[in-house]
């Protein structure tokens, strides 16, 4: 599926309360502080609570920093989607040189958990669940990925799309 079917699936700009911004950032480190800016320039114009925003610019600044780190293409694209009580981030990139192997993103339990709370709708694989009982820590988690779990905690829905011109990663708050 393209990056603009999924994206558009909040339909922008229109009626219902819905609206949508989108745009270019070099895929260089200083596109991350851009991409965070815009984001939270956006939602405060469209009224969103602090949380929200905060929450926002984090997972965009994850999602745009694993594009910088991981294709090849010069630009990345950001778009902003939001319909009534959601907000989808959605980052795009064109050209792949190391993807990492993603931990599959999750659903809440509306959309169909599997036993243990986690449900991979379109990710490779599911996220490492453990607690301090199960030896389980973030430093016996590589590098790569570790946004991406946070992505995961903070996002009610994300996924990824991989095709031969580029990754779509979005994630709904």
């Amino acid at each position: 599926m393209s990056e603009i079917v999924t994206c558009a699936r909040l339909t922008p700009e229109g009626s219902g309360g819905r609206s949508a911004h989108s745009w270019w950032i070099p895929r260089l480190p200083r596109g991350v502080p851009v991409a965070r800016h815009r984001v939270t320039e956006a939602m405060r114009g469209w009224g969103e609570p602090d949380e929200r925003i905060e929450t926002a610019a984090l997972v965009v600044t994850e999602l745009v920093t694993n594009a910088v780190e991981h294709t090849a293409g010069r630009r990345i694209r950001c778009r902003l989607l939001r319909t009534p009580g959601r907000v989808r981030i959605c980052v795009w990139n064109r050209g792949r040189r190391h993807i990492p192997a993603l931990p599959g993103p999750r659903s809440p339990e509306p959309y169909g958990a599997s036993a243990d709370g986690r449900h991979d709708t379109e990710g490779p694989g599911p996220v490492a669940v453990g607690g301090p009982g199960d030896g389980f820590s973030l430093a016996s988690v590589a590098e790569d990925g570790r946004g991406l779990m946070l992505v995961d905690v903070l996002a009610t829905r994300w996924g990824t799309r991989t095709s031969v011109s580029g990754r779509l990663v979005w994630a709904d708050l």
